[in-house]
C-alpha cells in the first residue's frame, strides 16, 4: 500500500476542514497516556536528557564542516551542550538544487503521503519535542507540548492539504475541441505545476516548530526543496522534525537533502547569505519587522513574512467584569506575553466601562486586572507554569524599561519561584497607564509581559487608535468587549479594514492569543505585521507556477 493510500482518509478530512472551518484536529492536544501511551512522557523526557552534551547525529546530511550549538535553557540558564552538523551555504544550496530535480518529479499524491507519514513519525516524539521546546524557548510544559507537538503538526497537515488541493485543482491533461463549422480544431493540452525552486525557512526563538512547519510543508508539498534555518537559540525541536522528514524520504529512496537543516551561531549567522543567494527563490520568515522588511525587499524572491505588531484590546461594555479581567490577565501572563498574538494596548474610556451592575471606572477595572494577575502568578500550582520563562535576556531589560515609561505604574514586574527549576528566568507582567496622546510610547511592539492601559475619550476614540496602530504598525490579533450590537459591528468593520481579526467577548478557557488550525487564519497578510497567512491558498499557490503545453491531435 502506498503512503498516500495509507493517509488518504486523513488528507481528505483535512481538505474538508479547510472548507468548513469547523473544529478539526488530527493530533490530540492533550498529553493523555490513553492517547500517547503510559510511558510516553517519561520516555520523551529521558530521550531529551540523553541528548544533552552530545552531537545530534540523526540527520542524514553527510560530511559536515563542523559541529556547532549554542542553545541555553531559560529554566536552568545553562548550555544544553548539543551540537549539530554545519555546512557552508554553497554546500546547502548545491545539495538542494540537485534534490530539486528529484523532488519536483514526484507526484502530488506521493509527496502528500510521504509528508503525512513524517507527521506520524513526529507524533511519536511529541513529548521529546515538548522538553526540547521547554528548554530552548522557556515555554511551560503544557504549551510546549501542544504548540510544538499536535498544534504544529495540525498546521503542517493544513499546509499539506491546502497544497495538495491546489495541485489537483486543474486537470493534468485534456482534449481541447473547438468547433469551426465544417471541421474542428483539436489540441491535446497538458499542464504542469512547476515548483519555483530552493526554499529557505527562517525560524524564530519562541515557537521553533509552530511557526516553522507551515512554510516547510507548504514548500515541500508543492515540490520545492527546503533549507530550514532555525534560530541559534532554539534548534533542537525543529532538528527532530527535519530528522524525521529525512528518514521518511530516505526510506522511500529519495534524496534526504530535499529537506536540510542549516545551523548557525549568534556570532556567525548565515541568514543573509542564504537569503541573498541567487538560487534561493522562496523565503519564509518569522521575527522582527526590520529584518522581515529587508527580506521582502530582496529582488527575485517570493517572500512570506510574519513580523511584529501592536495588538489591542478595546473595552466598551461587559456582561461580567470579573470574568473579563480574569481572561485578560491569563492572556497577559501566558508564556510571559512572548506570543505574537498577546495583547499589549488596552483602550479604556475615561468614563469607564459599562456593566450590568452600573459603570466600572477606569481605575476600578485597572485594579481588577492587577488583582487577577497577582492571583494567578502567586498561585504556586498555576503561576510558574503559565508564565514559563523569559526566552531572551533582552526581554528582561525591556520589562525594566517599561516601568520607567511616563505614566502611572499599576503593577511592577517581579519574579516568582518555579518549584522545579530554582534558576528559571521569570518576570511577571508589568502594567503601566499611558496617556492617549503618547502615541510614541504605544505605537510599537513591546515584546514580553508588558501591558499599557490607555485612557481614551470614548469607545470611538479607542476604535480609532486601535485601527491606526494596526494600519501603520501592524496587528496580528485584537480583543474587544462590548454588549452593544452596533458597537460590535463598528469594531468588526473598522478592524477588518485594518486587516486585523477580532476576538469578541472572550471569557473562560479561550483566549485572544490562540489560533486554531484549519479554522483561524494566522496573520492576514493585509497590514504591516506580515505579508502572508497560515494557511490561505496564496500561502501555497505562490510556491509554484502553472505551465501549459499543447499539440494538435494526430490525424488517424
Amino acid at each position: 500500500m502506498s503512503l498516500f493510500s495509507k493517509h488518504e482518509s486523513t488528507i481528505t478530512k483535512a481538505i474538508a476542514a479547510l472548507h468548513t472551518r469547523t473544529f478539526f484536529a488530527a493530533f490530540p492536544e492533550h498529553p493523555a497516556p490513553a492517547v500517547y501511551g503510559e510511558t510516553a512522557d517519561v520516555d520523551g523526557q529521558a530521550k531529551f536528557k540523553s541528548q544533552l552534551g552530545k552531537k545530534f547525529e540523526e540527520l542524514k546530511q553527510q560530511q559536515a564542516d563542523a559541529w556547532i550549538g549554542v542553545e541555553e535553557s531559560p529554566y536552568t540558564q545553562e548550555p544544553l551542550g548539543i551540537s549539530y552538523p554545519s555546512f557552508t551555504v554553497d554546500t546547502l544550496i548545491t545539495n538542494a538544487k540537485a534534490a530539486y530535480h528529484v523532488w519536483r518529479k514526484v507526484s502530488a499524491e506521493d509527496r502528500a503521503g510521504i509528508l503525512t507519514e513524517s507527521l506520524e513519525r513526529i507524533k511519536a516524539r511529541f513529548f521529546e519535542i515538548a522538553y526540547a521546546t521547554m528548554h530552548t524557548t522557556g515555554q511551560g510544559y503544557m504549551m510546549a507540548f501542544q504548540a510544538s507537538g499536535p498544534h504544529a503538526a495540525d498546521r503542517a497537515l493544513e499546509a499539506i492539504a491546502s497544497g495538495y488541493e491546489e495541485l489537483k485543482r486543474f486537470p493534468s491533461t485534456t482534449l481541447w475541441d473547438k468547433p469551426m463549422g465544417k471541421f474542428n480544431i483539436q489540441l491535446n493540452k497538458e499542464w504542469r505545476a512547476v515548483p519555483k525552486g530552493v526554499s529557505v525557512i527562517i525560524g524564530c526563538s519562541t515557537f521553533p516548530t509552530w511557526n516553522t512547519v507551515p512554510g516547510v510543508y507548504a514548500s515541500l508539498i508543492t515540490g520545492n526543496p527546503v533549507i530550514v534555518k532555525p534560530h541559534p537559540g532554539a534548534v533542537l525541536p525543529i532538528a527532530i522534525v527535519v530528522a524525521e522528514i529525512q528518514k521518511v524520504l530516505e526510506e522511500n529512496k529519495l534524496d534526504s537533502n530535499i529537506c536540510q537543516l542549516a545551523v548557525d551561531t549568534f556570532d556567525k549567522t548565515i541568514t543573509k547569505q542564504l537569503a541573498e543567494h541567487a538560487d534561493i527563490k522562496l523565503i519564509d520568515f518569522t521575527g522582527n519587522s526590520p529584518f522581515g522588511s529587508y527580506l521582502e525587499s530582496l529582488p527575485g524572491k517570493t517572500v512570506f513574512t510574519e513580523k511584529t505588531g501592536v495588538n489591542s484590546v478595546i473595552l466598551d461594555s461587559v456582561a461580567d467584569a470579573d470574568k473579563v479581567a480574569a481572561n485578560l490577565a491569563f492572556s497577559l501572563a501566558l508564556y510571559s506575553g512572548q506570543m505574537c498574538t498577546a495583547p499589549q494596548n488596552f483602550y479604556i474610556p475615561a468614563s469607564g466601562i459599562k456593566t450590568a451592575n452600573g459603570n466600572l471606572s477606569f481605575d476600578e477595572f485597572a485594579q481588577k486586572l492587577v488583582d487577577n494577575i497577582n492571583g494567578l502568578v502567586d498561585n504556586p500550582k498555576a503561576g510558574p507554569f503559565v508564565l514559563g520563562t523569559i526566552q531572551n535576556k533582552s526581554t528582561c531589560t525591556r520589562i525594566a524599561e517599561a516601568e520607567k515609561l511616563p505614566g502611572k505604574v499599576w503593577l511592577k514586574s517581579r519574579s516568582v519561584e518555579n518549584p522545579m527549576f530554582k534558576n528559571a528566568r521569570i518576570n511577571t507582567p508589568v502594567i503601566v497607564e499611558v496617556d492617549a496622546s503618547s502615541k510614541d510610547v504605544f505605537s510599537k511592539e513591546l515584546f514580553g509581559p508588558i501591558a499599557l492601559l490607555i485612557k481614551t475619550k470614548d469607545t470611538n476614540h479607542s476604535i480609532q487608535l486601535a485601527q491606526e496602530m494596526a494600519l501603520h504598525h501592524g496587528a496580528i490579533s485584537c480583543g474587544a468587549y462590548t454588549t452593544d450590537a452596533a458597537v460590535r459591528e463598528k469594531i468588526g468593520d473598522e478592524m477588518a479594514m485594518a486587516a486585523t481579526p477580532v476576538s469578541f467577548n472572550l471569557v473562560g478557557g479561550i483566549y485572544m492569543n490562540q489560533n486554531a488550525g484549519f479554522s483561524d487564519f494566522h496573520v492576514t497578510g493585509g497590514n504591516p505585521s506580515g505579508n502572508a497567512s497560515f494557511t490561505n491558498p496564496e500561502f501555497v499557490v505562490k510556491r509554484f507556477t502553472w505551465v501549459g503545453h499543447r499539440e494538435p491531435v494526430a490525424s488517424v
